[in-house]
């Protein structure tokens, strides 16, 4: 008991509220000197505690919660690095959903009086350097390490890699026009798109493998053109005799194109014979569509 009344008398009571009240245990410190300032409130039920703003003077720490005679004690240590006279202003304490206001308190923080007189004086020293430690070259070591990696992924990716890539690549050796589309003609019919009702895409790449021959082997753009600019392009080589061919080929010719264009843009469903008929003409033109050897007496001209 003698203890709580040594605690209570020790500090300056400012608030003359019934409900919450604020006191400081001195109201003059020095510079950086610490004291308590304390909220009271005579309630523990239902209570909320302002967070401190203050000017001036800092919040050093907060103690734990008390409650002592069904009153709740919140402690606060504050200092002050200024001289000069500060208020702790009013505080707002809510009770029971009431708010109470505590009294504001003035603390005065006064300067450390310094005697330089007492004080013993020693010569000035150079600066002394500090020995040198792993912080001050770990920036150049990371920049080393970071250089020696992009270093070292240029090498690999560039030479390394490149090489690696260029040894692994197949090498592919192009046929020749009428080679090539007997070829793929052949791998076409191992595919056996039109027997698993895929007949758009069989005649798709059967007329792919038709004017990539006409285009390679005659140098006309066929991908790129229509079935009657192909037919009538052809007509005109044909008339001009630059091709060797004959009016019944192109006639296959442009019937095969024509039907493939009904499957893929009118979505024509042909039979299997006429499938296998537009095969047999397919392998004909190939066969029967060829560019005119040059003479010997044009290749002088």
């Amino acid at each position: 008991m003698g203890f709580f009344l040594f605690l209570f008398c020790g500090f300056v009571t400012f608030a003359q509220n019934s409900v919450v009240k604020s006191q400081v245990e001195t109201s003059r410190i020095r510079i950086g000197e610490q004291f308590t300032y304390r909220i009271s409130v005579n309630e523990t039920d239902n209570v909320i505690l302002p967070k401190l703003e203050l000017k001036g003077l800092e919040v050093i720490d907060s103690a734990k919660i008390d409650t002592l005679n069904n009153m709740l004690i919140q402690k606060y240590i504050l200092t002050g690095f200024d001289s000069g006279a500060f208020y702790i202003p009013q505080q707002q304490v809510f009770v029971k959903n009431q708010a109470y206001l505590t009294d504001s308190l003035l603390i005065n923080v006064a300067t450390v009086a310094i005697d330089t007189t007492k004080i013993k004086k020693f010569p000035i020293k150079s600066i002394k350097k500090e020995p040198y430690t792993f912080d001050d070259f770990k920036m150049y070591i990371y920049l080393l390490i970071a250089a020696l990696l992009i270093i070292g992924f240029w090498i690999y990716w560039f030479v390394i890699r490149k090489r690696k890539l260029e040894e692994d690549e197949p090498t592919y050796i192009a046929l020749p026009p009428y080679e090539e589309a007997m070829h793929k003609l052949g791998e076409l019919d191992d595919k056996l798109l039109w027997q698993n009702n895929k007949v758009k895409e069989y005649y798709i790449e059967l007329t792919e493998i038709i004017r990539g021959y006409i285009e390679r082997e005659l140098k006309v753009p066929a991908l790129e053109k229509t079935t009657d600019e192909i037919i009538e392009t052809l007509n005109d080589f044909h008339d001009a005799n630059t091709i060797n061919t004959n009016k019944e080929t192109l006639r296959k010719l442009k019937a095969l194109l024509q039907e493939a264009d009904l499957v893929k843009f009118a979505k024509s469903k042909p039979l299997a014979p006429e499938i296998e008929e537009d095969r047999k003409d397919a392998e004909e033109v190939v066969h029967n569509l060829k560019p005119k050897p040059i003479s010997k007496d044009e290749e002088l001209e």
